[in-house]
Formats: C-alpha cells, structure tokens, sequence
C-alpha cells in the first residue's frame, strides 16, 4: 500500500499535459482497436458505423482515467460526466469530418485516415477537458 502511496505521490508530480499525453495515449490505443476491430466484424464500408460504436465504448474508459489519472478531481461525477459528453460530441463530429476528408479525397485507407483523425482530434479534446469539463475553480 505504501508504494501504491508512492507511485501516487510521483505520478501526480508529472505536468498534466504529459499524463494526458499517456493516459490519452492509452485511450487512443484501446479507441482504435475498437475501431479497427468493429471494421474487421462489419467491413470497411460500414466505416462511420464504426466510429460509433468506438466513441461510444471509449468514451466510458475514456471518463474515468482523465478524471482519475490525469486532472485528479473529486466529486461532481455527473456533472463532469455531462461536460465529457459535451466534450465528446465535439471531438465525435470533429472525427467524423476528419475520417471522412481523408478516406474521400486524400488517403483512401479507412485504418490509416482513423488513426491521423484520432491524434488531431486529441488535441482539441486535451483543451475542452482541462478548460471545461475538468475545469477546477482556484483557491
């Protein structure tokens, strides 16, 4: 338990936007996968149906390690949940134009068009959730 203290105690230490950079790395990660693997399931040309099911199912995991591992706050579980869906929704169309410029007019490759769209769109999330969803009043 005292290590788990530890590891707490430096891991917090870490800038917010390197934990975001990890932990929304890790989300990334486990986002595509679902992605990658709902079009290997449903084709390539059910692609949009895809980043659906993948918003849906990531944005849960998604929630609970920004709010835990990364802007560390308490309380206000549904409100910060509503601002995270907020947050989604945005990143979710942003996605969604992205996904489809690329695949239509410039790389053709559902796989590769997603994961350019994943790391853009990231961006735009990282500063909706500091600065809104997770946002913390100063003392």
């Amino acid at each position: 338990m005292k290590n788990l203290g530890l590891i707490k105690e430096y891991w917090f230490k870490i800038p917010d936007k390197i934990r975001f950079l990890f932990v929304g790395g890790t989300n990334a990660v486990i986002s595509y996968a679902i992605f990658a693997l709902a079009v290997y399931i449903l084709g390539s040309k059910n692609y949009q149906a895809c980043v659906i099911l993948q918003w849906s199912l990531s944005s849960v995991i998604s929630y609970f390690n920004q709010k835990f591992f990364v802007f560390a706050t308490k309380g206000n579980y549904i409100k910060e949940y509503l601002k995270c869906c907020s947050t989604w929704a945005v990143s979710y169309v942003l996605n969604v134009i992205i996904l489809e410029l690329l695949v239509r007019f410039a790389i053709k490759n559902v796989y590769i068009s997603q994961f350019i769209s994943i790391f853009l769109v990231s961006v735009v999330t990282y500063v909706l959730f500091k600065y809104f969803a997770f946002k913390t009043k100063k003392s």
